[in-house]
């Protein structure tokens, strides 16, 4: 996915917020802002958003000396999901359809996003969830159902920290002993690394990766080798979050991404509402799943492989 014009809004804001993390010297503020702004008159707009991210966001690193600015933050959304976990897992739990509950909700929690909505985004999760729940849902449910059950291998590339919290709901409902979860390969903005993810649980549920990379997203040629084969291994990927679907919408591997639509330009690429739960299917795995259901018709099974009532022809045997 290209960036766009409306994207420059979002990386000078975050630069600004980092700064600010870290520094309340209004000199080092102006000079990461002029930093960054000389960036951005030579920006590849052909690239994607969270390459242009981690540039910025190395430089960030660069001129304040911070390792990870978002630190503190990272915890505190860590500690704030941790909290509400036991009322949301007997939530889940108690569901007509525990799977699609703990899919709203693993996507619910990617709303807690300091790339997109800021700092606050953390503040205003403990309040907030429930009326992220009830935003619009799009997707293949069901597709994402028979994928799943499916799958011999998934690959969960998980975003945010907190939102990590979430993600353990989801995965605690997908077969067990089929999950490696991959986080970010060093810090950059709120997403999780390896820290985030034994906070929330995941490695109690499956091994844990990191990408080798400090792209907000999966940048396949920024990543460690041996991420890329575990990548190209899996039956499945489900990739969580706004940068891993900007970064991985075009690769032809079968990927359910799951995100909340956060912006204009993501809505338009992705032909979803602004502020949807959105569940997309990337083209390679509609082309499969398409050609998957056609053999089994042809068979006379269902896509989940029952025999169907289809009426037998003169030329079957």
């Amino acid at each position: 996915m290209r960036t766009s014009l409306d994207c420059l809004t979002c990386l000078v804001r975050q630069a600004l917020e980092a700064s600010r993390f870290v520094s309340d010297d209004p000199a080092l503020h102006e000079r990461v802002a002029r930093d960054v702004l000389r960036m951005a008159a030579e920006f590849d707009f052909a690239q994607s958003p969270p390459l242009l991210a981690q540039r910025v966001q190395r430089r960030i690193r660069e001129l304040t000396g911070a390792v990870d600015p978002y630190a503190e933050l990272k915890l505190r959304a860590d500690r704030v999901v941790l909290a509400a976990l036991p009322a949301l897992s007997a939530e889940v739990g108690a569901a007509d359809d525990p799977l699609a509950a703990a899919v709203r909700l693993a996507i619910a929690g990617n709303t807690i996003d300091a790339g997109a909505y800021g700092a606050g985004s953390v503040d205003r999760m403990a309040r907030g969830l429930a009326a992220a729940k009830a935003r619009p849902f799009s997707g293949d449910l069901e597709g994402f159902r028979r994928a799943v059950a499916s799958a011999r291998e998934i690959l969960y590339l998980v975003d945010n920290a907190g939102e990590t919290v979430l993600d353990r709901l989801l995965a605690e409902r997908l077969p067990a002993g089929r999950i490696t979860f991959a986080v970010r390969g060093a810090a950059v903005l709120n997403d999780a690394t390896r820290e985030d993810a034994a906070r929330a649980g995941l490695d109690s549920l499956g091994e844990v990766i990191d990408n080798g990379s400090d792209a907000p997203g999966t940048v396949l040629a920024e990543c460690s080798d041996t991420f890329r084969r575990r990548f190209a291994a899996a039956d499945l990927v489900i990739a969580k979050g706004q940068g891993n679907y900007e970064t991985l919408s075009e690769v032809d591997r079968d990927i359910f991404f799951l995100f909340a639509v956060k912006c204009d330009v993501a809505a338009r690429h992705s032909v979803r509402p602004r502020g949807a739960l959105a569940l997309v299917r990337s083209s390679a795995g509609r082309a499969g799943a398409a050609k998957a259901h056609a053999t089994a018709f042809r068979r006379g099974e269902s896509y989940g492989g029952r025999r169907t009532d289809r009426p037998r022809t003169g030329t079957e045997s």
